[in-house]
């Protein structure tokens, strides 16, 4: 049974946290929290969280054995785009997209 955990609308761009994700996909639960533990993006804290969330439901969820979780599905997908204008020389203007993602991540047993 697959254990999920997600954050949506989470204030960074999805391309920021799918390299993360990268790395932590396939791997077992723990290992992936080691692993994001000692990267400095901001993007690895909220994975990171993420990963918790979904450790917590499986404890809740009374998972047989915590401990063998693997991360089968790392997903990062585009939220909604703030968007700002910023005025530039001679009347023009360039928008600003302040972008956001959501963050899931699913967990289950080694097959």
């Amino acid at each position: 049974m697959p254990y999920l955990a997600t954050h949506k609308y989470a204030h960074i761009s999805a391309r920021k946290v799918r390299r993360l994700a990268d790395l932590v996909r396939g791997k077992f639960a723990d290992e992936a929290l080691d692993i994001l533990k000692f990267q400095p993006h901001r993007g690895a804290r909220m994975l990171e969280k993420v990963i918790q969330s979904a450790l917590g439901n499986a404890e809740h969820l009374r998972a047989a054995s915590v401990d063998d979780l693997v991360v089968v599905d790392a997903r990062v997908d585009e939220g909604p785009m703030l968007k700002r204008i910023r005025p530039r020389a001679r009347g023009m203007a360039f928008v600003i997209r302040k972008r956001m993602s959501h963050i899931k991540v699913k967990l289950d047993s080694p097959a």
